[in-house]
C-alpha cells in the first residue's frame, strides 16, 4: 500500500451516499481539511510528548525541549535525544517516563528497527505493528500516525474518545458508543473511514448535531 493519495472529493461523494446523516454534517462544517502532517520523527516524537497534556502545557514543554538543542526551535535529531541527559530532559519539563519513550523512540530509528522511509510502502497494520514496538507508542499514536502523516483514508480510531464522542451527538446516541458499536457506526464509510472520523472530530468539537432526517 502507497502512502496515502487519495480524492477529497471522491470521499465526501461516497461517505455522502452512504450515510446522509453524516452527509449532513459535511454539509454544516465544509470541505475535509485534515492537519498538516509534520516529518515523521517529528510526528511521533509529538505524539509522546503530547500525552495525557492539555495542549497549551505540551506546547510549552515542546518549546522547551527544543531550544535545548537549537535557537531556531528545530526539532532534536534522534542522536541528540540518545545523547541528551535526565537533567536537561527534566528542565524541559519532560517526565522520566516521557524521557525512557523518547529515548527509545531514538534508538529504534538509529539502528533502524523502525525505518521511517519504509513505512509509506506498507500495509496499515505493518505500520501499526512497527509503531506499537516502541515504547509509548500505542495503538491510538499510530492511527494518528497513519491518518495525519501517511494520510491513509480508511483508519477508524475506535479508542479515540473524540470520535466516539462525535457519533453520540451526530446519531443522537443516548449514551457513548462502546468501540465496537463506533465500529458498526463507521463500517459503511469504508474505505474512506479516516475522512468520516474527522467530521466526528469537528461534531465533538463544535458539539454540532444533525437534525432528522
Amino acid at each position: 500500500m502507497q502512502d496515502g493519495a487519495f480524492s477529497p472529493e471522491e470521499a465526501l461523494r461516497h461517505l455522502r451516499s452512504v450515510d446522509p446523516t453524516l452527509g449532513a454534517l459535511i454539509e454544516r462544517v465544509g470541505p475535509y481539511n485534515p492537519p498538516r502532517r509534520p516529518e515523521p520523527y517529528t510526528a511521533l516524537m509529538r505524539a509522546i510528548l503530547f500525552q495525557q497534556l492539555a495542549g497549551a502545557a505540551a506546547n510549552a514543554i515542546q518549546k522547551r525541549f527544543y531550544a535545548l538543542y537549537s535557537e531556531d526551535g528545530r526539532p532534536p535529531t534522534p542522536r541528540e535525544v540518545l545523547e541528551t541527559t535526565d537533567d536537561q530532559f527534566r528542565s524541559a519539563g519532560v517526565s522520566r517516563q516521557k524521557a525512557a519513550y523518547l529515548r527509545d523512540l531514538a534508538a529504534h530509528v538509529v539502528d533502524g528497527r523502525l525505518d521511517l522511509a519504509a513505512l509509506p510502502a506498507m500495509s496499515d497494520e505493518e505500520v501499526i505493528r512497527r509503531v506499537t514496538a516502541v515504547k509509548g507508542l500505542g495503538e491510538w499514536s499510530a492511527h494518528m500516525f497513519l491518518m495525519f502523516h501517511l494520510g491513509r483514508p480508511d483508519v477508524l480510531p475506535v479508542g479515540d474518545l473524540g470520535v466516539r464522542n462525535g457519533m453520540r451527538l451526530t446519531y443522537k446516541l443516548p449514551e457513548l458508543p462502546t468501540p465496537a458499536r463506533a465500529r458498526e457506526i463507521g463500517a459503511p464509510w469504508a474505505p474512506y473511514r479516516s475522512v468520516g472520523s474527522w467530521y466526528m472530530w469537528r461534531a465533538a468539537e463544535a458539539a454540532i448535531t444533525q437534525p432528522d432526517i
